[in-house]
Formats: structure tokens, C-alpha cells, sequence
């Protein structure tokens, strides 16, 4: 189908609309018509946050991220009027025929299109819908059945994917389950299930699906971006080494896996080869969307080209407004706590030895570890056993105190297996178990059982927030037995009273 083609056309129609937030509408509709559609965006963005329930901006908003070839986004606005806003604003069938067309999904542009015609025999796009009704005809004959039969499995992708990228993780899983369960070699549906286990915590499923992956279709390039990932979040160094000297061989020629390749150097601060991918990317021509910005930006300004990144930022802005304050140099009191360089140094410093300890570790698992050593910093404010955490953040190895050292770092591993990025919420787990740690170790306690402390500080922070859970579900997400749990929950909690008492 080509651009040009009438059912490619998104005609834009503006539908008369007199609203309490009118203001923000007609701008939306003089930014529409000059063809600024990312300003267009922002204000019926602006007019739907006032007018929540009224169908008029909703479609409109849906017409500015069809022309944006957002089309899945348009759809959900689309979806939104007739299912809740206003069953009876047919012409968001036809719509959503454009859409469907655009994205291939062909089966879903016929029905619409003919729902549109059913409801308007003489509407405003009935000759469109018709003349989209042929074009549709005539790509179905060069095309056979099976690609109609996929059709759903690219719906259910995205609506998987949707909910991933939401945070409705449960939801995401049982999508990519039936997926997977209709179309078994579909690699990718496999990608994404794994990376809603290791969202959830369950990081050794996780892995068992990309090596599944691996091992049914090797060289997979998302398994082994993934693969990389979840390595690098456990810490696992020699895994990162490895799995970053292989993907450091590939040249992949598609684009898709371009992306991949550098978004995933990026987000494990190997910005270097990062930017040689993107950078390789947006020469070619490539017009990406705004997480290819925003890890270009990152990539720039990681490697010295911060002028180059500022401009990049505003494109990030462009297409995510949200993201201000989260600028590649600012070290912002909100995001991941790993990233802060600043703070971290500050923190370090603390007169309270958790937040110390939590400094050391949050050290450990930046990605700008080096920039945090290499600052300036005092040590002494540090007990000997903080010497020597220091020490081992620093080169891996440990002179004294080697029990207690382990026993904090690896016990705020397993936690970390959970609770990352670091924001506001998930600090405070960390600074709950370095402040039980602390007591613990002058108590004289040995930390052999990592996972029966972690998990005792795990299931107790539960409770300190009023959220809902159980003794059994902490104890299987740990592995653990409950009467073990209990015994260390109980210590915790008494571990907890002493230091309040102080």
C-alpha cells in the first residue's frame, strides 16, 4: 500500500466542540492546521486532562497520533469513545480502518471500515471507507490466509506489550502465555514474557525463558540483549563480561536490532558503544521516537558530546514531556538513586552509618561507579568494617570483616533482585536492612543465611506500608521454608525495637 494511497490519508477531520476547556482546544486546532503536531499533541492533551469525559478531544487527540503514526495509541483514544465516551460517534470506525490498514492488521481494517458504512450509508467518509474497502481488497488477493490468521496474534502482542510497558506485569504475563501457547516459535512474545518475570522479581524464571530462547533459536539477538540486562542488575561480572564480548561482535543490518543493540550498551553504561549504534542510526536517516532520543542523548553525554546531548534532550521532550528533570547532567532528587552522583558522594558522608552503607552499596550497582570513587570524599566518618566495604566496592576484595561485608552486600543483592531501579520508595527497604544489619552486627549475629534476612526485611517492609501479603508468599518468592521466615522476622523485628530504643 503506498503512502499516497487514499486509505493512508488521515483526512484530520475538526468536529465542533464548545467545552469548558476551550482555551487549550483551539490551540490544539491552529497547531493542527500550521502542521505542528507535537505542539498540536501537547495542547489536546491539555484539553482532555480538563475534559476527561468529552468524546470530541479524545477522537481529536486520536487523529494527531494517527498523523504521528502512533496508531496504537490512537486506537486506545478510539476504543475509549465508543466504548465509554460515546457509542454513537461512528465516524471513529472509520478511524480506526485507516489505522488498522497502516499497521497491516487487515482483517481489523475491513471490519471497521464496513461498520462505518453499515452505520453511514451517506457519511461524511463513506466514499473513503468504500474506496479503503478496495484498496484493502486488492492487497488481501496478493496476500494468503495464514497472514489474516496472524492477525490476532499482533493485536494480543501489543496489548501485552501495552500493559508491560504500564507496569500491569500479571496481565502481561497471561497474554504472553496464550501467545506463546497459539504460536510456540514466536520469539519474541518469549522476550517479553521474560522481561515481565524479571520486572516482577522472579529472576530465575526470567532467565530460564531466555535460555529457553537461546537454546531453540541461537543467536537470538533480543534474548541475548535481555540475557545482558538481567546480568547486569544482578551483578553478575563475569555473565557481563561475556555476554558484552559477544554482542560486541555483532553488526546487525536490520534496524530494529540496531536499536536494540545500542539502547542495551546504554542502559548498562557502556555508552561508548551505545553511541556508535544510535549515532550510526540517526545518520542513516533514521526517525525514531523518544526512547531512541533519550538514549542517544544519554549516550552523547556520556561520551564527552554534551552540546550535542542538550539538542537531543529536546527532542525527548518533544515526544515525552514528563521526562524534564531527568536530563543525562542533572542530579535530580527523583528517578534511580543509582544514577546520583552527587548524592551518593553526599551520602557517603552521612552521620548515620545505614546511609552510609546504603551509599556503598548504591556505588556498587551504579553504572557510574568510577565518577563516585573518583570524587572526593571523606572516610572519617566510616567505621573500620565501612573501610572495608569501601574497599571491596572498589576492587573486589577484601582485607577484614569479610562475614559482615558479605553478609550486608549480598543480602542488599538479593533485595536488589526485587526492589530496582532505586527510587524514593524501594530506598527505604535498603535503609531498613543496613539499619537492622548494623544492630545485627554488634549483636554478634552471622549473616550464612542471606536469603532468610533478606526476606524477613522484605516481608516486614510489606507490613510498615499496609500492603497485603503472607508469610507463604515471601517464603516461595525466596525460596525458603515459612518456619524459617518466622524465626527471622521475629529477630528482625526485635533487631528493629532495639535500634528505636537507642
Amino acid at each position: 500500500m503506498g503512502k499516497d494511497s487514499k486509505a493512508m490519508k488521515q483526512k484530520g477531520q475538526l468536529l465542533s466542540f464548545v467545552p469548558t476547556g476551550e482555551y487549550y482546544f483551539t490551540k490544539g486546532v491552529k497547531a493542527f492546521h500550521r502542521r505542528d503536531l507535537h505542539k498540536a499533541l501537547r495542547y489536546f492533551e491539555r484539553a482532555m486532562q480538563l475534559e476527561p469525559g468529552e468524546p470530541m478531544i479524545a477522537c481529536q487527540l486520536a487523529i494527531v497520533h494517527s498523523e504521528l503514526g502512533e496508531y496504537q495509541q490512537s486506537n486506545r483514544l478510539l476504543h475509549l469513545v465508543l466504548e465509554e465516551l460515546d457509542e454513537h460517534m461512528d465516524e471513529c470506525h472509520y478511524f480506526l480502518a485507516n489505522n488498522y490498514a497502516h499497521m497491516g492488521l487487515f482483517k481489523d481494517a475491513f471490519r471497521h471500515a464496513n461498520l462505518y458504512i453499515e452505520m453511514n450509508e451517506d457519511g461524511e467518509f463513506a466514499e473513503d471507507a468504500i474506496d479503503l474497502l478496495d484498496i484493502l481488497t486488492l492487497e488481501a488477493e496478493e496476500l494468503d490466509e495464514d497472514f489474516y490468521e496472524e492477525d490476532d496474534l499482533i493485536v494480543k502482542q501489543e496489548e501485552a506489550r501495552n500493559y508491560l510497558e504500564s507496569g500491569e506485569f500479571p496481565k502481561a504475563i497471561e497474554i504472553f502465555h496464550e501467545v506463546i501457547d497459539e504460536y510456540p516459535e514466536y520469539w519474541s512474545a518469549y522476550n517479553n514474557l521474560a522481561l515481565a518475570y524479571f520486572y516482577l522479581g522472579e529472576t530465575g524464571k526470567a532467565s530460564d525463558i531466555l535460555n529457553d530462547v537461546l537454546e531453540r533459536n541461537p543467536g537470538n539477538l533480543h534474548a541475548l540483549c535481555n540475557a545482558l540486562v538481567f546480568a547486569h542488575y544482578q551483578d553478575l561480572i563475569e555473565e557481563v563480561a561475556k555476554l558484552k564480548a559477544s554482542l560486541g561482535k555483532i553488526h546487525p543490518i536490520h534496524v530494529e536490532h540496531q536499536f536494540k543493540l545500542g539502547a542495551t550498551f546504554a542502559l548498562i553504561g557502556e555508552y561508548e558503544l551505545a553511541y556508535r549504534w544510535l549515532k550510526k542510526l540517526q545518520k542513516a536517516g533514521f526517525d525514531g521516537d523518544g526512547a531512541f532520543y533519550y538514549w542517544l542523548a544519554y549516550a552523547s553525554y556520556f561520551t564527552g558530546r554534551e552540546n550535542a546531548a542538550r539538542t537531543l534532550w529536546k527532542k525527548v521532550i518533544e515526544y515525552n514531556p514528563e521526562k524534564e528533570g531527568m536530563e543525562p547532567w542533572a542530579d535530580h532528587p527523583g528517578g534511580k538513586f543509582e544514577a546520583h552522583v552527587t548524592a551518593i558522594v553526599n551520602q557517603l558522608n552521612s552521620d548515620y552509618p545505614e546511609e552510609r552503607l546504603f551509599a556503598l552499596f548504591l556505588t556498587s550497582v551504579s553504572s557510574r561507579k568510577q565518577e563516585i570513587l573518583a570524587a572526593e570524599k571523606s572516610t572519617d566518618k566510616m567505621t573500620e568494617m565501612e573501610k572495608s566495604y569501601l574497599s571491596f566496592v572498589a576492587s573486589g576484595k577484601l582485607s577484614t570483616r569479610k562475614e559482615e561485608v558479605t553478609g550486608a552486600h549480598e543480602t542488599a543483592k538479593l533485595l536488589y533482585d526485587h526492589y530496582h531501579p532505586i527510587g524514593k520508595n524501594e530506598a527505604a527497604v535498603y535503609i531498613m536492612w543496613f539499619s537492622v544489619f548494623e544492630q545485627a552486627a554488634k549483636a554478634g549475629y552471622n549473616f550464612k543465611n542471606k536469603k532468610a534476612w533478606a526476606a524477613a526485611v522484605d516481608y516486614l517492609f510489606y507490613k510498615l506500608r499496609n500492603i497485603k501479603t503472607s508469610k507463604q508468599a515471601v517464603a516461595k518468592k525466596y525460596g525458603l521454608s515459612v518456619s524459617t521466615l518466622s524465626k527471622y522476622v521475629n529477630l528482625v523485628s526485635e533487631l528493629l525495637h532495639e535500634e528505636d530504643s537507642i
